[in-house]
C-alpha cells in the first residue's frame, strides 16, 4: 500500500509539472512538416469547398511598389473584389462560421457593423532557419511548471504539432502564440485610442523597440535564461504624458519567475518597479477597456485558468489587414462611433484552433471565461471572446491580421478591443498617419539596452 501511494504521488509530481512523455511528437508524426502539413503545422490543403485554397509557400516577396524598410505597406492584393457581405440582414446563412463575438457585433450594431468577404490567401511564411528550428522543436520542446512553461524549444514554433490531452494541446496553441515569429529585432511609433460612445478619442503616441530573444540569431536554447523577449516604450503624445517610459523583461516561466517591468515618470524623474503589469490589472492608456493580458490577445502567465482545446474549425477572421494601415487613411475615417470603419477591413475563411479557458476557482480575474480562435498558418490569436463573471459575452478582441513581408511572416497591423457593455472600443497599433512603420532588423542589441537606467532616455 506504501508504494502504491508512492506511485501515485510520483504521478501527480510528474503531471504537475508537466514532465508528460503522452504528448511527445514522434518522428514519423514530425516528417509530416513540409509534407501534408506546412513547415508550421497547419493543413496544407485545402478544404473540400475550396473555399480554403492549399497553402502554396505564402507570400515571400515584397510588391514592386515597396522600396524601403518602414515604408507603409502597399496592399499586394489591392485588385481583390468583396465575394460578398455579412450583415444584420444575412448573418443568420453564415452563423456556423462567425465566432460569438463577431455575432453579438453585428447584433449590438446591426445598422453598421458587417464583414467584407474576400477571397483567402493563406500568406503566411517564414525564414528557412525558422523553418529549420520549428522541425527541431516538434522532436524536443516540452511543456514545463504544469504548463506554465517550455522548455527545449528556440528560434521556431515549440508546438507545430499539437499533441497529448486536451489541456496539453490548448497549452501548447497558447504558447505558440505567444513565441510566434516577428521578427528578431522591431521599432516603430505607434498610437492607441480609446473611443468613447460619442467618437471621441485622443491618441497616445509611443516609440516602442522589441528585441525577440526567442530569436536570437546569435544565441541557443542554453543561452535564453528564462527571458522571451525585452521591451521598450516611450510615451511621446500627448504632452500631459509625453516623456513617460515602460521597460518589460517578459520572462518564459513567469510562475518561477514572475515578468519584470520598470516605469519612468517624467515628472519624478524617478524609474520604478511595476510589479503588477500582469493579468488583469488595467492599461493606462485603454481607458479600462482592455487588461494588461489583453495585449497581444493573449500574454504571461496561464496559471489562472483551466485549458482545454475544442478542435480546429472554420471560421471568418481578419486577414491581409493591409488597408487599415496605409498611409492614406486617416484616423478619423478609420475610427467610427462603435467600430472601426469596416471598409478598411477584410475578412477571409480561415481554419482556426479553438482554445477555451475557464477561470479556476481559486484564481481571480475579471474573465470568468475566454475563448480564443488561433490561425493554424501563423499561430496568432486572431479573435478572442471574454465573458464576465456572470457568463455574459462582455469583450471581443480582434487581430487584424497581414503579412510583413520584409520578415516575412504574419502578425497584427492594428488589435481592437470591443467592451459591448460599455459600448466603447480601444485600438493598439494606429500607424497609418506615422512618418513610417515597422522598421525590423537582425541586430542583436548590447545586453547594457534593455537595463532600467534606459529609460531616463526618455526624459531627455
Amino acid at each position: 500500500m506504501h508504494t502504491k501511494k508512492l506511485f501515485v504521488l510520483g504521478f501527480l509530481l510528474l503531471f504537475c509539472f508537466g514532465i508528460s512523455v503522452d504528448a511527445k511528437v514522434s518522428q514519423q508524426e514530425a516528417r509530416k512538416l513540409g509534407k501534408e502539413l506546412t513547415p508550421f503545422g497547419a493543413i496544407k490543403k485545402g478544404n473540400k469547398a475550396g473555399s480554403i485554397p492549399p497553402w502554396k509557400g505564402g507570400l515571400t516577396t515584397p510588391p514592386a511598389a515597396y522600396k524601403r524598410s518602414g515604408q507603409h505597406h502597399p496592399d499586394p492584393f489591392a485588385k481583390d473584389q468583396v465575394l460578398f457581405t455579412i450583415d444584420a440582414q444575412n448573418v443568420k446563412n453564415y452563423s456556423a462560421r462567425l465566432t460569438v463575438g463577431v455575432r453579438a457585433l453585428i447584433k449590438t450594431y446591426p445598422a453598421s457593423f458587417e464583414l467584407p468577404v474576400y477571397k483567402t490567401r493563406r500568406t503566411h511564411a517564414a525564414p528557412d532557419w525558422v523553418v529549420k528550428n520549428t522541425a527541431k522543436n516538434a522532436l524536443t520542446a516540452r511543456l514545463v511548471g504544469g504548463g506554465n512553461g517550455i522548455k527545449n524549444a528556440y528560434g521556431g514554433i515549440p508546438f507545430p504539432i499539437l499533441s497529448g490531452s486536451d489541456s496539453e494541446k490548448a497549452l501548447q496553441a497558447m504558447w505558440n502564440h505567444m513565441t510566434r515569429w516577428r521578427g528578431v529585432f522591431v521599432t516603430r511609433r505607434s498610437s492607441e485610442v480609446a473611443v468613447q460612445r460619442n467618437g471621441d478619442y485622443t491618441p497616445v503616441s509611443s516609440q516602442q523597440e522589441v528585441f525577440w530573444n526567442f530569436y536570437n540569431p546569435e544565441g541557443s536554447v542554453d543561452d535564453l535564461d528564462n527571458i522571451l523577449y525585452y521591451y521598450l516604450s516611450f510615451t511621446k503624445a500627448p504632452a500631459r504624458l509625453a516623456g513617460g517610459a515602460i521597460l518589460v523583461h517578459e520572462t518564459i516561466d513567469q510562475v518561477k519567475e514572475p515578468r519584470k517591468a520598470w516605469g519612468y515618470n517624467k515628472g519624478q524623474r524617478r524609474v520604478r518597479r511595476a510589479p503588477n503589469l500582469a493579468h488583469d490589472s488595467p492599461v493606462a492608456a485603454a481607458d479600462n477597456l482592455r487588461t494588461a493580458d489583453d495585449t497581444d490577445m493573449y500574454n504571461g502567465s496561464p496559471e489562472l485558468y483551466h485549458w482545454k482545446y475544442k478542435g480546429l474549425k472554420e471560421y471568418y477572421i481578419p486577414y491581409n489587414s493591409y488597408r487599415v494601415s496605409q498611409s492614406t487613411v486617416k484616423y478619423k475615417d478609420l475610427l467610427n462611433v462603435s467600430h472601426i470603419n469596416p471598409k478598411y477591413t477584410r475578412w477571409e475563411l480561415h481554419r482556426v484552433h479553438v482554445v477555451e479557458a475557464n477561470l479556476k476557482s481559486e484564481s481571480r480575474h475579471i474573465y470568468q471565461k475566454r475563448v480564443f480562435y488561433i490561425d493554424e498558418d501563423s499561430w496568432n490569436v486572431a479573435l478572442v471572446d471574454q465573458y464576465d463573471a456572470r457568463g455574459k459575452l462582455w469583450r471581443v478582441s480582434m487581430a487584424f491580421l497581414k503579412n510583413f513581408y520584409e520578415l516575412p511572416g504574419v502578425w497584427t497591423a492594428i488589435d481592437v478591443f470591443y467592451d459591448l457593455q460599455a459600448r466603447r472600443y480601444h485600438v493598439q497599433g494606429l500607424d497609418s498617419e506615422e512618418r513610417d512603420t515597422r522598421v525590423f532588423e537582425n541586430k542583436v542589441p548590447n545586453p547594457r539596452y534593455f537595463k532600467p537606467r534606459q529609460l531616463r532616455r526618455s526624459g531627455r
